[in-house]
């Protein structure tokens, strides 16, 4: 089993992939400015840390084999501090919870270019790309970006769904959608068995 640190452990996201690599006997170190908000489970560390300050995570990430950042993008960890503080630490891998703003609708066209895209998350859709493309020029940590479908909110841990590569996932009613109990599943899934070495993929019904 692997030893996780989950950076954003309070969050919507990040408490979602605890229970799930939990319950898959993984031993996890949950970190965030404010960790009472977190439950104590078995197997779960829990250290209270800026996770934007470089100094800070590197100090607490030695021993882990994976990192997983499960953090907004406008005020969360940027690519270049997870990045250098993973490879100080001696982490290899590093596995980035992403949005689907960059996902592309058409060929070279992303879900956030197109003209019905909601304001409201423009900022951190544009946050996310920017780190996609710094992971992009990452030659020496393994890691992997996973974006989510376009609706991506709690719900119910139905144990299926479709991955994808760069283009958005659609259903036969013309939903995007993915929970995040299933984004969960396949968060874990790819740190179990990796298949997608320095790529991003995608996640949806």
């Amino acid at each position: 089993m692997s030893h996780v640190a989950i950076l954003g452990i309070t969050g919507r996201a990040g408490s979602r992939i605890a229970t799930e690599l939990l319950g898959r006997q993984h031993t996890i170190t949950g970190i965030a400015r404010n960790i009472s908000q977190a439950s104590a489970q078995p197997g779960l560390s829990l250290k209270a840390a800026d996770v934007t300050d470089g100094k800070a995570l590197t100090s607490l990430l030695p021993g882990h084999d994976v990192v997983v950042s499960s953090t907004r993008f406008v005020d969360g960890i940027d690519a270049a501090t997870l990045l250098a503080a993973a490879k100080q630490a001696g982490v290899k891998r590093v596995v980035v919870v992403g949005g689907a703003g960059s996902l592309e609708v058409a060929p070279g066209v992303a879900l956030i270019d197109t003209p019905g895209f909601p304001e409201l998350y423009k900022a951190e859709a544009g946050a996310g790309r920017v780190f996609l493309q710094a992971l992009r020029a990452e030659n020496e940590i393994d890691w992997t970006f996973i974006s989510p479908s376009a609706l991506f909110e709690p719900g119910e841990r139905r144990g299926h769904f479709r991955l994808g590569s760069d283009a958005l996932l659609v259903d036969a009613a013309g939903n995007s959608h993915i929970s995040m109990e299933d984004y969960a599943i396949a968060l874990a899934d790819e740190i179990e068995h990796p298949r997608h070495h320095r790529q991003r993929f995608t996640v949806g019904y």
